[in-house]
């Protein structure tokens, strides 16, 4: 019931007209096949996360846990990523939950490497809409900097995710009502 209000709010409190650049339509039927969740299952945690995209808002949510030294549930889009010719920035308008996620790029299509990731604030409850330009993405490896990746091009970028991570632990819902330029 908690999910169908806060779409019932996206729907009605953003009513702006979206641009004419690139975007990921969470309007198509098929948006849903191209995200991945990846949690800290990988590694042995036990965290827990989902993406469910209706009515044209993807609602990431699950449960974050440190237990067996974990601490991260991320989602990211596989399929192709429509920024070529894009120079940003990158529009993100979320509704949140009062925790800090990071926006993750990747410039390569392996499940394994460097990200280039931006951090936001949420407020819970209220509908925000953050801008990145590429200069705010810093290259990371496993929450590790890597001072010898080359910079961001938005160009280059292959993936897009949503991460939550630290020691943020309980249920967590992050709804995204828009991602693009």
């Amino acid at each position: 019931m908690k999910s169908i209000y806060l779409i019932s709010m996206l729907l009605t409190t953003y009513s702006a007209a979206e641009p004419e650049h690139w975007k990921i339509d969470f309007q198509h039927p098929e948006e849903s096949n191209y995200w991945l969740v990846v949690n800290d299952t990988v590694m042995g945690g036990v965290s827990q996360s989902s993406l469910v995209i209706s009515e044209g808002i993807a609602s990431f949510s699950g449960e974050l846990s440190t237990e067996n030294n974990g601490g991260f549930a991320s989602v990211r889009r596989v399929g192709e990523l429509p920024l070529s010719g894009s120079n940003g920035p990158l529009r993100l308008t979320v509704l949140g939950d009062g925790r800090e996620y990071q926006i993750r790029l990747r410039t390569n299509r392996t499940f394994d490497g460097v990200a280039y990731v931006a951090k936001f604030s949420t407020k819970k409850g209220q509908l925000q809409t953050f801008k990145f330009n590429e200069d705010d993405f810093t290259p990371q490896y496993r929450g590790r900097r890597v001072h010898n990746a080359l910079p961001l091009s938005f160009n280059d970028s292959v993936q897009v995710g949503v991460m939550l991570s630290g020691n943020q632990t309980g249920y967590f819902q992050l709804s995204i009502k828009y991602i693009g330029q």
